[in-house]
């Protein structure tokens, strides 16, 4: 674009001959011609001359012209000392002239209160300024440098140098030292600002592990040392002016801190101390000092963004003067942000500017002191046009470093004495307290105070388990030694964001701020931490781990859901639908067995031909008393079939019979004593924990990295918004409401999980493994321990000292007897078959009661019958009494016949008697036959009806005929108490 040095001289010194002999040319102003004023306010003589020949040599270079009568005017004065001269010069002699923009420079010992005058005044009227000179950080604030450029860049630019010089020589934590001035704070606030935007990945990211501020104009800086000799980092970054680093130096050297193993890499101006040790790495700004090319470039900047917007607006006149305080210039605003986008190629290399005004693509030497102060460049920090970006490149070995060593130093002092962190969680690590009798820890425990940041209480505890005998062996393995302490807040850690929105990064994302062991290994106070601990993304970012010392997953722990045992778990072998079916059948076929023995012409038959007792055909009864034997396998004595229809249908009911109670025995087995009760979640892909139901609690520890994980599926979003209110702080208050039957599911790393299930055998793990992952040893970002715990941790695992950890830890053998008792019948025990027992309690009782019913029953029975053979009985000896008196007359009628036929004198003694008993009968004849049923004249037989006091019960017509042969004599009744005579029984018989 320009054109080469020599000649551009010539030019410009004949162009200014050429001027000087036609002034009246230069000083016309035609009302036509476009005329553009650039001011002026230079620090000497030779940058006014320079300043003139680049507005005369503009003018004759077509590109910057768009028409041969657009002219540019160089207006100057000298920069004053004295800032208010300044602020007078600019109106008078500057803004008079309308000038569209100011370049300003200045000597580096009069300060910036000149140029900020410039500034200042410049800025209050939005006239453009271009400072080619001033470093300072306060003129990028746009709030008071409202239009100020600069062709160089502010010295806190310099961290962005010291970022790839760090990430080059591979450190990564470091101590900055810095003033606590307005420069040096913007310098550390661009070094940690860049490192988390440009470097994502954190292994190369460099980290503060000290920050050291110091006022300015020091006169000493040894207490400071002795704080940074504490620290890990042997690598200092120093921002200080020349004065305070030459104390700075001369008090390291004392503490031999500019010795071999430390690393200095400082900025422009500590590099110029008188004392600067060797071996230091210091920064030079290229074309620092050439004000002539700094001017070329900024007036070139300022005629390329005149010509591009007058191509696209309007631009208007400046203020003429500043007398007037409310003018402000619209295009003047218009010009700086046309100014703020210009990228060309100038004379100081390429020319861009950031949202500040501030110079971006600025090249640097790297400068490495050597004896003598000598300096020698080892390599730079330039623009590659080809990525359109700043690269650097440092030649190694040139190096010399602190102490004349060749060798990189390694950045960092190795500790040999660490604080380590770790966390209650069984069986890795078990935590006890120590008793107020208690002094010590016995010998398999460590140590472990937990301190209470909240309170400041520090109390003793012990610790043992799996991670204590794991650190014991890499402690004495790798030789260090260690101070063992509890989690403050006992937990593992999780991040917390916060916004850390400022007023100069109005976007930045939030910060992550991370909480437990992790937080203390990120904010440095803890140096490892052995426990259980999940590699995981999120906590790999801030710290280091080591290669997994036991490979693990999740899984989901719950309590074995209790058996289903209650008053009928005998019937659970068949459905209700079945024992329905069952029962009925054997009504049914008891009924069709009565009804095929009671109609078959065969169910009646004899025994033997000798007996003549005929067998009974099978009653209603007999027939169910003989289905529910052949269903219950009880022996049948009597009441069998005797048809062949009714036996063969009793066949088949026994085939029946047969297979049901096998099938009832062989299921009864199956529920009752084989039956093992399986986990009511079949896993994490589970519908129940999908889509949570009321009924079912799940949930895990706040902030672990179980936590992190649900954080992170999208998927498991639904269930992990259910189970986050519910998640505990320790695993232990969880574990314990899965026991208590509080906690449905506790889903946690699977060692855990197996260590309680193995433990207590009534809890169990469902599903399979998910989100595998591992656990490991954390280390600070960069630690020099981290390599050696590896492979300390992989010679671990090939000797088999890990698995003998596992085997001691996590299994203590529990694991064998649950799979045993797994593999073992149930023992049945009341619980189970108390169902059968109360049937049998039912059945004495029914029969109990039944007995009762049949004793009252009897009772009355055998009063029924006593009445019965009361009257049986009278029945009987009234028809002995008519019997015998049959027998009587029959004889006395035989003798009678026997008596006639042998003519024989009728007067008898028993005719005497009866003569004598019976005057009455026959009148005056007293004829003993009379006397006799049987007979016409038998009055006996008809007393009753000579009664008067007796009813007939028949008719006349039935009665008449016998009344009418009785004669009415006198009193004819018989004696009512003849032997002939009795009374009428008949109500006694049944």
């Amino acid at each position: 674009m320009f054109q080469d040095q020599n000649s551009t001289k010539y030019t410009a010194l004949a162009v200014y001959i050429l001027l000087l002999l036609t002034p009246h040319l230069i000083l016309a102003n035609d009302s036509s011609d476009e005329t553009y004023n650039i001011g002026g306010v230079l620090a000497d003589n030779i940058s006014n001359k320079t300043f003139v020949d680049v507005i005369s040599e503009l003018n004759f270079n077509s590109k910057y012209k768009t028409s041969r009568r657009m002219t540019y005017y160089g207006k100057t004065i000298r920069m004053d000392k004295n800032p208010i001269k300044t602020v007078f010069n600019v109106c008078d002699k500057l803004i008079d002239k309308r000038v569209y923009a100011v370049v300003v420079s200045h000597e580096s010992t009069s300060g910036d209160l000149s140029p900020a005058a410039v500034s200042y005044t410049s800025g209050f009227f939005q006239i453009p300024v271009i400072g080619i000179s001033s470093r300072d950080a306060a003129f990028s604030d746009k709030n008071i440098h409202v239009s100020f450029l600069r062709t160089v860049p502010p010295y806190y630019h310099q961290a962005d140098v010291w970022l790839e010089m760090l990430n080059h020589f591979g450190y990564t934590k470091v101590i900055i030292i810095h003033s606590s001035d307005t420069d040096g704070r913007a310098i550390l606030g661009r070094f940690q600002t860049t490192s988390q935007t440009y470097y994502d990945d954190i292994d190369v990211r460099a980290t503060v592990e000290m920050i050291v501020e110091f006022e300015p104009k020091l006169d000493s800086f040894a207490e400071h040392l002795i704080e940074m000799k504490t620290a890990q980092s042997r690598v200092y970054l120093l921002y200080a002016s020349t004065e305070d680093a030459q104390v700075i130096f001369r008090d390291a050297a004392t503490y031999n801190m500019t010795e071999a193993g430390h690393v200095w890499i400082v900025t422009e101006q500590a590099l110029s101390s008188p004392n600067t040790p060797d071996g230091v790495l210091g920064l030079q700004l290229e074309h620092v000092n050439n004000d002539h090319s700094h001017i070329k470039d900024s007036v070139y900047v300022l005629a390329s963004a005149i010509i591009e917007m007058r191509q696209n607006e309007t631009i208007t006149e400046p203020p003429k003067n500043c007398d007037d305080p409310g003018v402000n210039w619209e295009s003047g605003k218009r010009l700086f942000h046309y100014l703020k986008t210009r990228n060309i190629t100038g004379e100081t290399g390429q020319v861009a500017f950031d949202d500040n005004g501030d110079r971006i693509y600025a090249g640097y030497k790297v400068i490495n002191m050597r004896p003598k102060q000598k300096r020698q460049i080892v390599g730079e920090f330039y623009y590659d046009p080809a990525k359109a970006t700043m690269r650097l490149h440092i030649n190694d070995s040139l190096i010399i470093w602190p102490g004349r060593q060749r060798k990189k130093p390694e950045g960092i002092m190795i500790p040999t004495h660490l604080k380590v962190l770790t966390i209650e969680e069984k069986p890795f690590v078990y935590v006890r307290r120590l008793t107020d009798d208690e002094v010590t820890c016995v010998d398999d425990e460590v140590p472990c105070p937990l301190f209470n940041n909240s309170n400041g209480v520090e109390n003793d505890y012990c610790c043992r388990g799996y991670c204590i005998d794991l650190l014991k062996a890499l402690s004495q393995r790798i030789n260090f030694t260690y101070e063992l302490g509890l989690s403050p807040d006992g937990q593992f850690g999780h991040y917390i964001l916060k916004n850390s929105t400022t007023g100069t990064l109005p976007s930045s994302p939030p910060k992550k701020e991370w909480t437990g062991l992790i937080g203390e290994l990120v904010n440095e106070r803890a140096d490892m931490i052995v426990a259980p601990l999940t590699i995981n993304p999120e906590r790999a970012e801030y710290i280091e781990f080591s290669k997994p010392f036991k490979y693990q997953g999740i899984t989901i722990l719950e309590k074995k859901p209790s058996r289903s045992s209650t008053l009928v778990s005998f019937l659970q072998p068949f459905s209700n639908t079945l024992w329905i079916l069952v029962v009925v059948s054997v009504h049914v076929v008891a009924l069709v067995l009565y009804l095929l023995d009671r109609f078959s012409p065969f169910g009646r038959f004899k025994l033997s031909h000798v007996d003549s007792h005929e067998e009974k055909a099978l009653n209603l009864s007999s027939a169910i008393w003989f289905a529910w034997g052949v269903l219950l396998n009880s022996g049948i004595g009597e009441g069998t079939p005797r048809s062949f229809s009714a036996r063969v249908l009793g066949m088949v009911w026994a085939g029946f019979a047969m297979i049901i109670v096998a099938s009832y025995t062989a299921n009864l087995a199956a529920f009752l004593v084989l039956e093992r009760p399986k986990t009511k979640l079949s896993g994490i892909n589970d519908a129940r924990l999908r889509n949570t139901m009321e009924n079912l609690t799940c949930a895990t520890v706040k902030g672990s990295s179980v936590d992190m994980y649900f954080r992170r599926q999208v998927e498991l979003s639904n269930m992990y918004r259910t189970m986050e209110a519910n998640n505990y702080d320790t695993a232990e208050q969880a574990i314990e409401d899965v026991k208590k039957g509080k906690l449905m599911a506790f889903i946690w790393d699977s060692s855990r999980l197996e260590y309680e299930a193995s433990k207590d055998c009534e809890l169990v793990t469902a599903g399979e493994l998910f989100g595998r992952s591992g656990y490991g040893i954390g280390l600070q970002k960069g630690s020099p321990w981290t390599d050696a715990v590896t492979l300390t941790i992989l010679e671990f695992h090939e000797s088999g000292f890990m698995e003998a950890l596992d085997k001691a830890w996590i299994f203590h053998g529990n694991a064998q007897q649950c799979e045993q008792f797994e593999k073992t019948p149930n023992t049945l025990g009341l619980k189970n078959m108390a169902g059968v027992f109360i049937l049998v309690a039912a059945g004495v009782a029914i029969g109990v009661g039944l007995i009762i019913i049949e004793v009252i029953y009897k009772k009355h029975q055998v009063k029924k019958q006593k009445r019965l053979d009361i009257a049986r009985h009278a029945a009987a000896k009234w028809r002995g009494t008519i019997e015998k008196r049959k027998t009587i007359r029959t004889s006395l009628a035989m003798q009678r016949q026997y008596n006639v036929g042998l003519n024989a004198n009728p007067g008898t003694i028993s005719y005497t008697v009866d003569k004598r008993r019976y005057h009455r009968l026959g009148g005056g004849s007293r004829v003993p036959e009379k006397a006799w049923i049987g007979d016409n004249n038998d009055v006996l037989r008809n007393r009753r009806y000579l009664d008067p006091a007796f009813k007939p019960k028949h008719s006349p017509k039935v009665h008449g005929p016998m009344l009418g042969k009785i004669k009415h004599t006198g009193n004819l009744m018989p004696p009512k108490y003849s032997p002939g005579y009795t009374s009428d029984v008949s109500h006694l018989v049944v």
